[in-house]
């Protein structure tokens, strides 16, 4: 946000110069980032007034002009044609500097002698305000002589503030004054000059009908009418202020509306009135997939969270504004309106929030609405505005504004307590604090006990709700850096991190130490991810939690997985021109919906990829599920937990190269290679990916190791090789051996699986396993004889389950 300190000047008097201001603000909490002078490189020009034309005697193309300055006079040649004798211009005499030119001088054109120049607005460094190509024609009044540094603001000195999302006051050079009304006690404000105007009282000469407020977020609206409207330019002056204020002239019409956008922090928008389809106004929901052109010339597709304003009645009524922040193409001013109804209202900032982020229009009124806009100012703002119109472009006015109105906002008492004042600010001065708090506009309310004190914010400060509100306000005044040091006492034990925050930290360790490379990416997904991972409807993962007030519309649901943020990170490691191996992580939370609302889950996501360029003269260091794998179990036992991985399927995954990750039965997450149709929207899909998930939320109560002391007698060892079918896993038939040991099973110390075996010889649809079994008990040496009977007996039980033993 730009303050001109003309302007402020305007609104206040201050007794600190632009310098001490910004340090007043920037040490209450308002940053000004730097002060800027545009015209800080321009000397030497003054105001000329052009006593006659010639033409150049051998170029056609040149103008000769007399010149006088007050001062004396001067002969220049000119290419410009938009300028006649008798007008004024800004004239740079010999040894003047612009901001692109460090000294003017004397140029010979064709034997014609000319003394410095004649400028345009570009040459003076603001464009902007040119009304055509060629000279800046002054207004018949501009002071011959004067320093153009002195006139029309060119002279003005700039704060560029930056506003904190709480201070949508700050977006207006009253809210600016207000702040420092409060920051500087011996300011004063000086009348406004819309306090002085009177809403008309005229009946519309033109038919209109009323205004309606189906959509709560409306809390008012206000049409204003402007007839016999000359389209023009705005003053000079006007036209300066706004190129300053980064705001770009456009008419004198529009310029109003930005100008007491600027200056008030109200939005206004005026319609053609003969552009209307209907000449009745109703502000409500967008219906669902409903289209509109806004100014900018694209069309928007809507959702019923958008807020519309529209021409006639109903849910029919046609679009002809995006309510706070962008006006319809077909209802702009144009060149030849004369008839202008102008709109000035109150939008929730939440709605015209939502809308901006999600459409990616970022304009001054949908920047101001979303920070929240004093609701008190709509109509004031309409009726300055029409008074300007009249002023600047001969409107006629005087006509009774047309309005509507919605719950109105309430700004309840905040109290304040000296023993929180104290707690915070270690400052107890309540009579003080009061007096700064009304500095701030603040109004004293009755307080419920003697000990405390009430007050009521002023509706251009909605973010004062709390005591803590309270608390900052006088906390700024009095300045951070001043506030009393105290060390912090002893504390009573010592810290602990906690134990989720000491199992990242040695699974963090634990990656890098394998390789991997530690990613922070968003909380926040597009909704689309869910059809990208194609993600069932019975998946948990596809009904994410959507955002009320998203910051983008790419970002409009809380992610219920870690790998759409990991698989964002490999795109833009491909598009980075990174062609070697990637190996991602992140320790981050999941969001998932429940009976209750919703839950958190502490998480461990982990992609892995060869790169677009494997190539490499030891094939064995390329990553595939196995070794994906034994990283996923290397993490498991840092948490202290022992894990099964079990064949599973993801819908992300590659058929067949899915297991899912458990720990006493229960599944905590999955390992897959993505299925290549996922695989192709990446730039690594020639290679595969592969992809893990750990719930850390399930893991944080590490299992106790359990100690066995070594034995003393020696284990005897047999081995079983048996055709199992292709879907029985391991640990499968690992299970089945020792539950046919029966009785004797305590005797059966551990079972190994060594080979895995299918193709010729085997049946199709059978693989062949073989186990390695140890025997032995903790009292004594078993002899051949009793392992042979127990061996025997675990053969020919797991005959009698079918199993073909070979």
């Amino acid at each position: 946000m730009r303050a001109s300190w003309q302007l402020l000047s305007r609104l206040i008097d201050l007794p600190a110069s632009p310098e001490e201001t910004a340090e007043r603000l920037t040490m209450s909490g308002a940053e000004v980032e730097s002060i800027v002078r545009p015209g800080s490189r321009v000397s030497g020009v003054v105001v000329a007034h052009i006593l006659s034309l010639e033409k150049h005697p051998s170029r056609d193309d040149l103008l000769i002009a007399s010149l006088d300055t007050g001062r004396g006079k001067h002969a220049c040649v000119t290419a410009a044609a938009n300028m006649k004798a008798g007008d004024k211009v800004f004239y740079g005499a010999p040894g003047s500097t612009l901001p692109d030119i460090e000294e003017l001088g004397i140029r010979d054109f064709d034997g014609v002698r000319s003394e410095g120049m004649m400028l345009s607005g570009k040459e003076m460094g603001l464009p902007d305000v040119d009304l055509t190509a060629g000279l800046l024609v002054l207004p018949p009044g501009a002071p011959l002589g004067a320093d153009a540094l002195t006139l029309y603001g060119l002279g003005d000195v700039l704060l560029d503030i930056s506003v904190t999302p709480n201070r949508g006051d700050l977006l207006s050079i009253l809210g600016v004054a207000r702040e420092l009304k409060g920051l500087f006690p011996s300011a004063v404000l000086k009348p406004m000059p819309w306090d002085e105007v009177l809403p008309g009282d005229d009946s519309w000469p033109v038919e209109f009908g009323s205004v309606t407020l189906p959509d709560p977020g409306c809390l008012n609206y206000h049409l204003g009418l402007a007839t016999d409207v000359d389209i023009g330019p705005s003053p000079l002056e006007i036209r300066v202020a706004l190129a300053h204020l980064g705001m770009r002239p456009i008419s004198n019409i529009v310029d109003v509306t930005n100008y007491v956008m600027l200056l008030l922090g109200q939005p206004l928008h005026a319609f053609d009135l003969n552009t209307l389809p209907k000449r009745e106004i109703t502000v409500r929901s967008a219906a669902a997939g409903e289209m509109i052109v806004t100014l900018d010339g694209k069309e928007r597709r809507l959702t019923p969270k958008d807020m519309l304003i529209t021409s006639g009645s109903g849910p029919k009524s046609e679009p002809i504004a995006l309510a706070g922040v962008m006006g319809g193409e077909q209802t702009g001013i144009r060149d030849d309106t004369k008839i202008v109804v102008l709109e000035g209202a109150s939008f929730s900032a939440l709605r015209v929030g939502h809308t901006s982020r999600r459409l990616g229009i970022t304009s001054e009124a949908a920047s101001r609405y979303s920070r929240g806009v004093d609701p008190t100012l709509s109509a004031v703002g309409v009726d300055y505005a029409l008074t300007l119109m009249r002023e600047w472009g001969g409107a006629s006015i005087g006509y009774k504004k047309i309005s509507a109105f919605n719950a109105q906002p309430d700004p309840k008492p905040v109290l304040l307590t000296r023993k929180k004042l104290q707690t915070y600010l270690l400052w107890s001065d309540m009579e003080k604090a009061a007096e700064i708090l009304e500095g701030y506009g603040l109004r004293p309310a009755q307080a419920p006990r003697a000990e405390e004190r009430a007050f009521i914010p002023p509706a251009w400060r909605p973010d004062i709700i709390i005591e803590e509100d309270l608390i900052e306000e006088v906390g700024r005044w009095r300045g951070y850096d001043e506030a009393p040091v105290r060390m912090p006492g002893v504390l009573p034990r010592r810290g602990d991190a906690g134990a989720s925050t000491s199992l990242a930290l040695s699974l963090r360790a634990c990656a890098i130490a394998r390789g991997y490379a530690e990613a922070i990416t968003y909380s926040f997904l597009p909704e689309s991810f869910v059809t990208a991972l194609h993600l069932p409807e019975d998946d948990p993962r596809a009904r994410p939690l959507s955002l009320e007030n998203p910051i983008s519309q790419d970002w409009t649901v809380m992610r219920t997985t870690l790998l759409p943020g990991l698989l964002n990170g490999l795109r833009t490691s491909a598009a980075s021109g990174w062609r070697g191996p990637v190996r991602l992580f992140e320790i981050g939370r999941a969001f998932l919906k429940d009976e209750k609302g919703h839950r958190e889950l502490d998480v461990l996501g982990a992609l892995v990829c060869n790169g677009t360029d494997p190539r490499t003269p030891w094939r064995e260091t390329l990553d595939d599920f196995l070794s994906v794998k034994a990283d996923a179990e290397a993490l498991l036992q840092v948490t202290g937990h022992s894990a099964s991985f079990v064949q599973g399927r993801e819908p992300f995954g590659h058929s067949g190269q899915s297991a899912d990750v458990r720990v006493k039965g229960e599944k905590i997450g999955y390992l897959a290679r993505l299925s290549p149709a996922i695989q192709r929207e990446t730039d690594f899909s020639n290679q595969p990916i592969y992809v893990f998930e750990l719930n850390l939320s399930a893991l944080e109560e590490a299992e106790k190791p359990a100690y066995t002391p070594a034995s003393s007698f020696p284990a005897t060892f047999r081995d079983i090789s048996m055709l199992t079918p292709e879907g029985k896993t391991k640990d499968d038939a690992a299970a089945d051996i020792r539950s046919a040991a029966g009785s004797s099973e305590k005797m059966l110390e551990r079972v190994t699986l060594f080979d895995v075996y299918s193709g010729k010889g085997v049946p199709q649809g059978y693989r062949s396993m073989a186990f390695s079994l140890c025997y032995r008990v903790r009292d004594r040496t078993l002899n051949d004889e009793e392992v042979d009977k127990i061996h025997n007996a675990i053969r020919d039980t797991l005959t009698q389950k079918g199993y073909n033993m070979r």
